[in-house]
């Protein structure tokens, strides 16, 4: 049975729009701004029943949205999904005076995802961001619920939670807020249990339950790739990678390690700064827009190749990205494991 057609909002690349066509949903229209990851859309998701919609959403009424999709006057979607860009509330960007004090304009783009909820009312939803938003602070607390304040004053019940990827057979630990819901008087979707666990928690709880986390060796072992340009670390630190063992950064050239020429203070940098990814456990998350010196970098030194980073995000190896390898970095950076996506809206399909 297929489960219905979809509204995508701030599709990226195509995350959630990939687990969800695995879940059994068709993608019918999908919003995105930025060129290179509508050209990625298009390459993969190409076809008369999708519509990538190139253009700023807070420029897109909902109407536009459904008829681009190709619903009719009063037809409804059965689902809509997207992930609003969370610069204002990501630990990345949150050192930023001005992103705390809520003046990104990209906070109020949660908004436009309830407005189109709002107005479009699809059967259920899924909304995806950064797990920060749900911190007890003065900045994202008041942001939270008033997202879950729209939600219901749009007619929805939900859950939250937040699901590391890893804990979903993804090899990469990439915690997210997850939010799912469905119209008031209808069964809410449970989130998914986690499939997988890391090896020092079933050591910790004694737990063997379940499958333990997909390390970025076995992720990667079968995988050939060549050489990318850009892929060398050099400047100022670059050389000093080799000497770093696999799963440390640069606390390595510490006093307190030892270091007989001890290059950092303790704890004086980002952790992920000169990170380098451990064979035997999933990568670390993987930034966006890292810095020249922000991992994780391949035990070999260099940065992580496209076809790596596609299959540490659990994309499938011809999943086609469209753009230079920053701009790829970038895509990936953005969007939610499609097998986390998988599994959460499989959850909601058996509720539809």
């Amino acid at each position: 049975m297929t489960s219905g057609d979809t509204i995508s909002l701030f599709a990226g690349a195509g995350g959630l729009d990939l687990g969800a066509a695995q879940s059994g949903f068709t993608i019918a229209s999908a919003v995105e701004i930025n060129a290179d990851a509508s050209d990625t859309l298009e390459k993969n998701f190409h076809s008369e029943s999708t519509s990538v919609i190139r253009d700023d959403i807070t420029t897109v009424s909902t109407d536009e949205i459904l008829e681009r999709g190709g619903f009719r006057e009063g037809d409804r979607p059965a689902l809509l999904i997207g992930g609003p860009p969370c610069t204002p509330f990501s630990k990345s960007g949150f050192w930023l005076d001005w992103k705390r004090a809520g003046l990104d304009p990209a906070a109020s783009l949660l908004q436009e995802y309830t407005r189109v909820l709002r107005e479009a009312r699809p059967r259920a939803f899924l909304l995806e961001n950064v797990y920060a938003l749900t911190y007890n602070n003065k900045q994202s607390r008041p942001a939270f619920e008033r997202l879950l304040r729209e939600i219901d004053e749009a007619g929805y019940d939900c859950n939250w939670q937040v699901l590391n990827a890893a804990d979903y057979g993804v090899p990469q630990a990439r915690p997210r807020l997850i939010i799912v819901g469905v119209e008031k008087g209808s069964i809410v979707p449970e989130l998914p249990a986690p499939t997988h666990t890391g090896k020092w928690e079933r050591r910790a709880t004694g737990h063997k339950d379940g499958l333990p986390h997909v390390t970025v060796g076995e992720a990667l072992t079968d995988l050939r790739t060549v050489p990318e340009e850009g892929e060398v670390v050099g400047g100022r630190f670059g050389h000093l990678l080799p000497e770093i063992p696999p799963g440390d950064n640069y606390l390595h050239y510490t006093e307190k390690r030892g270091h007989p020429e001890p290059l950092f203070e303790w704890r004086s940098r980002y952790w992920s700064f000169l990170l380098k990814l451990d064979p035997t456990r999933p990568s670390p998350t993987i930034q966006a827009q890292p810095g020249p010196y922000v991992g994780p970098f391949h035990w070999e030194n260099r940065r992580l190749r496209v076809a790596e980073m596609r299959r540490l995000f659990g994309f499938p190896d011809d999943y086609e990205f469209v753009g230079s390898r920053a701009s790829v970095q970038a895509q990936l950076g953005n969007c939610v494991p499609p097998p986390l996506a998988r599994q959460v809206l499989e959850q909601v399909a058996k509720v539809l």
